[in-house]
C-alpha cells in the first residue's frame, strides 16, 4: 500500500515537472498550440485588481492586438463558482479589457442539476467571447505579434 502511494506521488511530481511553468496540462498544450501556429504570447505577466474584497487576477495568456491593446485569454478545464465570480467581476469592473475564455470542453455543465447552463452559455450570457481548446482563426487575425512557426 505504501509503495503504491509513493509511486503515485512520484507520478504527480513528474507530471508537475513536465508542465514547466504552466499550472495545468491544458495551459501547457494551449501554449504549445500557440507556438506551433506562430503566435507570440506572454504568460501570467499581468495583475488586475478586482473587488469585493480586494483581490488580484493573474490572466493566463496575453496577446498584443493590432491596435496595441491586449487580448487576455483565460484557459479553463474546470470552471468553478470562484472562477465564475472572478471572471464576472473582472469583466464588469474592467470594461476596457478584452477578456476571453478558452475551455477544454465548453459543453460541460456548470452543475449537475437538470437545466444547468454550459460553460459556453454562461459566457454568452455574460458577454464574454469563448472558444474550445484553441484560439479560433478569427481571433488570430486580431493578434499583432507573430513569431515564426516552429
Amino acid at each position: 500500500m505504501a509503495q503504491s502511494r509513493t509511486r503515485n506521488n512520484t507520478r504527480k511530481r513528474n507530471k508537475k515537472r513536465n508542465m514547466g511553468k504552466f499550472r495545468s496540462m491544458f495551459e501547457k498544450n494551449f501554449a504549445q498550440d500557440c507556438q506551433k501556429k506562430g503566435i507570440d504570447f506572454e504568460y501570467e505577466n499581468l495583475k488586475i485588481k478586482w473587488t469585493p474584497p480586494q483581490k488580484t487576477y493573474n490572466p493566463d495568456f496575453m496577446f498584443e492586438k493590432h491596435d496595441g491593446s491586449l487580448m487576455i485569454i483565460e484557459t479553463k478545464g474546470r470552471f468553478t463558482a470562484a472562477d465564475r465570480t472572478k471572471m464576472k467581476m473582472v469583466v464588469e469592473q474592467h470594461p476596457e479589457l478584452d477578456v476571453r475564455m478558452v475551455f477544454q470542453n465548453a459543453s460541460n455543465k456548470i452543475t449537475k442539476a437538470s437545466g444547468s447552463k454550459t460553460y459556453k452559455e454562461w459566457c454568452k450570457y455574460h458577454g464574454i467571447k469563448w472558444s474550445e481548446k484553441t484560439i479560433p482563426a478569427s481571433w488570430r487575425k486580431e493578434i499583432k505579434q507573430q513569431i515564426k512557426a516552429a
